[in-house]
């Protein structure tokens, strides 16, 4: 990292349909402000990436369960059914509201289903099925459309236990190092770190939504300066149930 970093929003992209060559299109965007450079991180909003995936539902298509009647109180229980067809396991629910484990070991709000932004009314927008291989995808495109290595990460708006509000998180990573290890290293009096690790990707995607915001129609940006190296993924920032606390 140079000490300084730049975070660039891209408008202009338009709706994304199942399908669309979205790394191109991201690329088109990046040339308003003067085009990729090597080393970029471009942060990429989940619902974008799920919707050139096909990760779509009608609602008018489902038919809720029993469970998801119970679960749903005066809320739609079709969208509470597909709640439940994502989930791992129902951690937590306060009817309408859900806290579940998705099949990659998020817990978070809804199984990451959810209703903003999506195709329009009626329609709800599922997380990708392997986030870190749609940064893999998006990263390797990039790097033939344009000839730079860019770090790719792939970011969803997560709550948090004990802090109001969310922030942006790293679903998938490719490119650059998601946690950043300093166990065993000195601080500046010389004290070993025993266990700090950073969440670097996290850091990074909630940088970005500070540019892209949740209504304003700019699904992703570039952060500057960070000068990115590794192989990390979304997936090592997970925590593992035996070490999880409060669950």
């Amino acid at each position: 990292m140079t000490g300084e970093l730049r975070v660039l929003p891209l408008p202009g992209i338009p709706e994304i349909e199942e399908g669309d060559d979205l790394a191109a299109l991201l690329v088109d965007a990046a040339a308003g402000t003067g085009g990729l450079a090597e080393h970029d991180v471009l942060v990429v909003a989940q619902k974008v990436v799920s919707k050139e995936e096909g990760r779509v539902i009608r609602l008018d298509e489902v038919e809720p369960s029993a469970e998801a009647r119970e679960l749903a109180g005066e809320e739609d229980p079709r969208r509470v059914e597909v709640i439940l067809r994502e989930s791992r396991r129902v951690v937590r629910s306060r009817p309408p509201l859900v806290i579940a484990e998705t099949p990659h070991g998020f817990v978070c709000a809804s199984a990451g289903v959810d209703s903003s932004n999506a195709k329009g009314p009626g329609t709800v927008v599922l997380l990708p099925l392997d986030p870190d291989a749609s940064a893999s995808r998006l990263r390797e495109r990039i790097g033939e459309l344009t000839g730079h290595e860019v770090a790719v990460v792939v970011s969803d708006s997560f709550g948090r236990a004990w802090r109001t509000g969310t922030t942006d998180v790293a679903l998938g990573v490719a490119g650059m190092t998601a946690l950043l290890d300093l166990r065993g290293t000195r601080d500046a009096v010389g004290y070993e770190l025993h266990a700090t690790q950073i969440a670097v990707a996290d850091e990074v995607a909630g940088a970005a939504e500070l540019v892209m915001g949740k209504v304003d129609g700019v699904p992703a940006a570039i952060v500057r300066g960070l000068h990115p190296s590794g192989d990390g993924r979304g997936s090592d920032l997970v925590m593992p149930a035996e070490r999880d606390l409060f669950r």
